[in-house]
């Protein structure tokens, strides 16, 4: 029933590790799919309780909002603006326990939200280390680990109208980081992915499942091989839409491709960078739709994304 709805591949987590080939096709090919059968990690329960607490948050006085500044360029409290009128989030970056105690207190969170978000964190930390774990398997990486990558959630409210049917939610972009896992909302759809002929094609909500693909960095780890997927949020009909993004963002050294992925055949793409400096290039250009990581491009005339 469900899966006719369904746009983008699917990966079942249960299903490994004979969907490993797939898994590393999907992200050359898309770079993004419908992850399904995550519940022993992040539950539908959970999942519920993030959603009601999210709602919660977004009800707060505006004072109290603008508590959640900035840690990196773009972590922070984002309000309605002219470019994104639709749109409102909070962000939490997190690189210790310390930093969702923060954000909590920040908020004056109670202890079933401080609770509940503790919760999540948790277990999207757990989903990036089975789903990055996956994919560096795929990749012929050995030694993989995201011990010490610092990870970022962006929860998403958007506002539509009757008046703002057909306008864009939000504009369109790709992620700055390595992996996104998405808890879209389970009910008021929007979300679409470009797909490799350039096509926007929608990705219907799907209850009890993620969304997950890669970003810039991911593109700019994996020495092009992996495709970063462009998406924008479009609005279908008046009704309030909640969302809940976490991103890994990466290592917090140099960003740099893996000795197995770079040989004759696919020399070196990308000049490296850090994170941080990336993400400040990102705002300082106004280019969020992958084009901030073509200036890093060591020789243009090879760019190969998704080459398989």
């Amino acid at each position: 029933m469900a899966s006719n709805l369904c746009t983008i591949p699917v990966i079942d987590l249960q299903h490994f590790p004979a969907q490993l080939s797939k898994l590393v096709h999907v992200c050359q090919e898309w770079g993004c799919f419908r992850l399904v059968n995550h519940q022993n990690i992040l539950s539908d329960s959970l999942m519920s309780e993030m959603k009601s607490v999210v709602k919660s948050l977004f009800d707060l006085p505006p004072e109290i909002k603008l508590r959640n500044t900035d840690v990196i360029a773009g972590s922070g409290y984002m309000a309605p603006s002219q470019i994104n009128p639709l749109y409102e989030a909070f962000g939490l970056y997190i690189s210790s326990q310390q930093d969702v105690d923060v954000f909590c207190s920040q908020l004056n969170a109670s202890p079933y939200q401080r609770e509940t978000l503790n919760k999540y964190a948790t277990a999207v930390h757990e989903l990036f280390v089975e789903i990055s774990g996956k994919l560096a398997d795929g990749l012929g990486i050995s030694g993989f680990t995201i011990e010490e990558w610092p990870f970022q959630f962006r929860i998403n409210k958007y506002n539509f109208t009757d008046e703002t049917v057909g306008s864009s939610g939000v504009q369109i972009h790709t992620d700055s980081a390595f992996l996104t896992v998405l808890q879209d909302d389970e009910v008021v759809g929007g979300l679409e992915v470009m797909d490799m002929s350039g096509a926007f094609v929608p990705v219907d909500p799907w209850p009890s499942t993620l969304v997950v693909n890669l970003g810039d960095v991911g593109r700019a780890w994996s020495n092009g091989r992996l495709r970063t997927v462009t998406h924008r949020v479009q609005c279908k009909e008046a009704s309030l839409r909640y969302s809940i993004a976490s991103f890994l963002l990466g290592p917090k050294g140099t960003v740099e491709p893996p000795a197995e992925l770079v040989d004759a055949a696919h020399p070196r793409l990308f000049a490296p960078f850090n994170i941080e400096d990336y993400r400040k290039l990102r705002y300082s250009t106004k280019l969020h739709a992958g084009e901030t990581l073509d200036l890093l491009l060591i020789d243009s005339s090879k760019n190969y994304p998704g080459e398989k």
